[in-house]
């Protein structure tokens, strides 16, 4: 049974907000955004918030139940309207249903991928794809007589939310509608040659010097950045970091002139999704104060791998998309990476899974047949990542930078102790043990080192095993205190929620 809305929390009005996305599940994954959209949508609907979601639908979404609203629905570009269907359905999350708008447009997003590859139209295409979903959200708004407080887009290819709502969107009814926008990866920008400009509702004036346009070329991301009304991105840490040069992809600046307007939100976790003590994935639950059916996941693991069922050997599993950010060259590099190392010297155990960059899955295989403490399995496994968070000792995730990060929170929740780079969320979520200290159980939720290099992470690991095999006492109050920890949405959503009521406030003084 779906629950009601219920009161506003703390006293705050209730709000219309239309979140634009590319992705969401049910309907369309890569990353974590797409966990994250819904999730969150859903922890402000039950503080009362009238929250919908506008995305495309792809060739492979089912409907899910949705319904056609009625009419084709006209999106206005430079030189034609897109004549689009919209479906209207509802996802369930955490028990609380959010509205979904689907954009059905054959040419633009009838395709099972969700952004275009090089062989089939490549980036370009991608520009006018989403700049087409950007205006359909307002479209949509215009057809249900539905006036949003907010207009929240996510990354990238939404970016032209906020810069419609400062040009061709500025007038009723959306001229007191407040825009923000989220940055969950500033590593992908949305950057285009300055031509294409020619295919979006805009001109080449003021906004595009401004706004649009960096280096010659068209950066949708800095658009997003200038024009939203605030800026969030996905941990304080990473909104403090991605200010300054090595962590800023050339637009430091940018983020450096709207510091007043930048802040960061950590993102939560489905704490009844990551229940170790309810979950139904996994072979034996467990709670912090009996970890029996920890051990017997951890053996589960062993088998599905082929090891030997050793409950003394410290087992590390690695869940991540395949790709340098996460440190795979550090980590895989032939003459450079330390794996090799880590399994040939430190008498651990490891699982890895994951896809991404073929020589980085490649050698992974190589590696996995030189040693036989290794286990890389090349898919996406939902249940195998349970089984992997439940059953395994540690979590490593040597991130050259990691805006905020998932698997370190659900690994916490699962008695995984995380080793990883003091980077962003992962800074903002682990509390480094403190080897110094003498007393068990009172340092520490993990193991943090300062940069991704193959020399820290293997010393990281070498130093987490030595407390697993020396430190019986300090390991298990760590595990217990990581367990404990509360990474739900409520927090986030109620600095979501002053945010939103802060852009208003900004957006009536302009």
């Amino acid at each position: 049974m779906t629950k009601e809305i219920g009161a506003i929390s703390d006293g705050a009005p209730p709000l219309r907000v239309m979140m634009v996305t590319s992705e969401a599940v049910p309907f369309a994954k890569v990353g974590g955004l797409a966990d994250v959209v819904p999730a969150l949508a859903a922890e402000l609907a039950r503080r009362g918030h009238d929250v919908r979601l506008v995305m495309p639908r792809y060739a492979d979404a089912t409907k899910n139940g949705a319904a056609p609203l009625p009419g084709a629905l006209g999106v206005p570009m430079a030189a034609e309207e897109f004549w689009t269907e919209v479906f209207e359905t509802q996802i369930e999350h955490a028990g609380y249903c959010v509205t979904v708008y689907l954009v059905e447009h054959l040419e633009l997003f009838g395709r099972n991928a969700i952004y275009a590859r090089p062989g089939d139209g490549g980036s370009s295409e991608d520009l006018l794809r989403f700049a087409v979903l950007s205006r359909a959200a307002f479209q949509i708004c215009r057809k249900l007589s539905w006036s949003p407080d907010i207009m929240h887009a996510h990354d990238w290819p939404t970016a032209l939310v906020p810069v419609y709502l400062r040009t061709v969107e500025k007038r009723p009814p959306f001229a007191e509608t407040a825009g923000v926008f989220s940055i969950h990866n500033l590593g992908y920008q949305g950057v285009f040659e300055l031509d294409q400009i020619s295919r979006l509702p805009l001109n080449r004036g003021r906004l595009g010097r401004e706004a649009l346009e960096f280096y010659g070329r068209i950066n949708s991301l800095k658009g997003g950045i200038l024009c939203a009304d605030l800026v969030t991105t996905v941990s304080p840490s990473y909104a403090e970091e991605i200010q300054q040069p090595e962590f800023g992809f050339g637009i430091d600046g940018v983020l450096r002139s709207r510091a007043a307007e930048l802040h960061g939100i950590l993102n939560g976790i489905d704490e009844e999704l990551w229940d170790p003590s309810a979950d139904p994935l996994l072979p034996a639950t467990f709670t912090a104060d009996d970890l029996s059916g920890k051990v017997a996941c951890k053996a589960a693991l062993q088998r599905r791998f082929g090891f030997p069922v050793a409950p003394d050997t410290p087992l590390i599993g690695i869940i991540a998309r395949l790709v340098d950010q996460k440190g795979l060259p550090e980590l895989l590099e032939p003459g450079y990476g330390c794996l090799n190392g880590i399994l040939s010297e430190l008498g651990v155990q490891m699982v890895v899974l994951g896809t991404g960059d073929p020589r980085h899955e490649t050698r992974l295989l190589e590696l996995a047949q030189a040693h036989h403490n290794l286990a890389y399995e090349r898919a996406f496994d939902e249940p195998l990542a349970h089984l992997i968070e439940a059953g395994s000792d540690f979590f490593l995730m040597p991130s050259r930078y990691e805006p905020c990060g998932l698997n370190q929170m659900y690994s916490l929740r699962y008695g995984s102790i995380p080793i990883a780079t003091r980077t962003g969320g992962l800074r903002d979520t682990i509390l480094d043990f403190d080897d110094s200290g003498d007393e068990a159980g009172d340092q520490g939720t993990g193991f943090l080192f300062d940069s991704c290099t193959p020399t820290e992470i293997y010393h990281a690991v070498e130093r987490a095993v030595r407390v697993y095999r020396d430190r019986p006492q300090q390991f298990a109050a760590m595990r217990t205190r990581g367990m404990r920890t509360e990474f739900g949405w409520a927090r986030a959503a109620r600095n979501y929620e002053r945010l939103y009521l802060r852009a208003l406030q900004l957006r009536m003084q302009h």
